[in-house]
C-alpha cells in the first residue's frame, strides 16, 4: 500500500477521494484505510461495484481504441486517476508506440503516482489541475510539448463528470474543450445513472457525500445535454457495456446494472 509519508504536502488523508477507491476497485495499491473503509461499505451495498468499476476500464480500453484505429495519435485523459493496469498509455503506445497523452487529475497522489509510472516515457506526463481549468491545463508546458491543437485529438472524460455538481457549469467546460478541439477530434465520456437501478446508484451517492468527491447522478437526458456539442458514434449514449463489446459476454445479460452511460463523440 502506499507510504504516507512519502507523499505531496496537500494531500488530504482525513477523507476518503474517489480516484483512489478506484484503484481500490481495480485492485491497485494506491489508497489508504480512509479509502478502503469507504471502498468496504460501497461494496456492502453494492456488492457489483468492482465489476462495475472493470467493466468501466473496458470502456475506457475500447474507446481508445476506435480513436486509434481512427488516425487519432494525441490524448488528453482529464480526472484520469490513479494509473493502474490499462490506462491510456498502455493501450495507445502498446498499438501506436508514437501516441502522446496527457494526464490531468487534481488529486496529488493520482499525479505523484502517474510522474513515477511515466519516468522514462518521454510521450506521456502527468498534470495536476482542475477540469474546469481549461486554459491552464492547454497553455501548460506539457500540453505544448505533447499536444497539438492543429490536429485531431482524443479528450477522455471517463467516470469523471458525475464528481461535477450543476453548479459548476460542466455543459460549459465541456464546450469550452469542444471549441478548443480539432474538427475531427473525439470525445470518451461515461457518467454514472439512477435510471436502471436507483437504490444502488443512490447507496453510492449517499457514501460519497462526505467524501473529497461527492457523486451527481444524471438521467439519459441529461447525459446527453452535456454531450450535445458533439455527434455520437454508433451506438450513440448506451450504457457502457453495450458500447462496442468486444465479446457478448462484455455486454452483460442486464447492461443497467453496470449505472454507468458511456458515448464517444466526435467533432465534425
Amino acid at each position: 500500500m502506499t507510504d504516507p509519508n512519502r507523499l505531496p504536502a496537500d494531500v488530504d488523508l482525513e477523507k476518503a477521494s474517489a480516484a483512489r477507491c478506484y484503484d481500490y476497485y481495480l485492485g491497485g495499491s494506491h489508497n489508504f484505510e480512509v479509502d478502503r473503509e469507504l471502498a468496504r461499505k460501497v461494496e456492502s451495498r453494492v456488492p457489483h461495484v468492482k465489476p462495475l468499476a472493470q467493466n468501466n476500464r473496458a470502456f475506457l480500453r475500447r474507446a481508445v481504441r476506435y480513436c486509434l484505429d481512427r488516425g487519432i495519435r494525441q490524448f488528453l485523459d482529464l480526472g484520469s486517476g490513479i494509473p493502474t493496469v490499462g490506462n491510456v498509455h498502455e493501450i495507445a503506445q502498446e498499438r501506436a508506440p508514437e501516441a502522446r497523452v496527457l494526464y490531468v487529475d487534481n488529486e496529488p497522489v493520482a499525479v505523484a503516482h502517474s510522474r513515477t509510472i511515466l519516468e522514462g516515457n518521454d510521450r506521456a506526463d502527468a498534470l495536476q489541475a482542475d477540469f474546469d481549468s481549461v486554459e491552464e491545463i492547454l497553455a501548460s508546458e506539457q500540453a505544448g510539448r505533447l499536444l497539438d491543437l492543429s490536429e485531431p485529438i482524443a479528450v477522455m472524460m471517463v467516470a469523471l463528470v458525475h464528481f461535477v455538481p450543476d453548479s459548476a457549469g460542466p455543459r460549459e467546460t465541456i464546450r469550452a474543450y469542444h471549441e478548443r478541439m480539432p474538427s475531427g477530434s473525439y470525445l470518451g465520456f461515461s457518467h454514472v445513472t439512477h435510471e436502471g437501478y436507483p437504490e444502488f446508484t443512490q447507496s453510492i451517492i449517499d457514501l460519497y457525500a462526505d467524501s473529497s468527491n461527492p457523486v451527481v447522478s444524471r438521467t439519459h437526458a441529461e447525459v446527453a445535454e452535456l454531450l450535445s456539442d458533439f455527434e455520437l458514434v454508433e451506438p450513440g449514449l448506451v450504457y457502457v457495456p453495450e458500447w462496442r463489446p468486444d465479446t457478448e459476454e462484455d455486454r452483460w445479460e442486464d447492461p443497467a446494472r453496470s449505472l454507468v452511460y458511456g458515448a464517444v463523440g466526435h467533432k465534425v
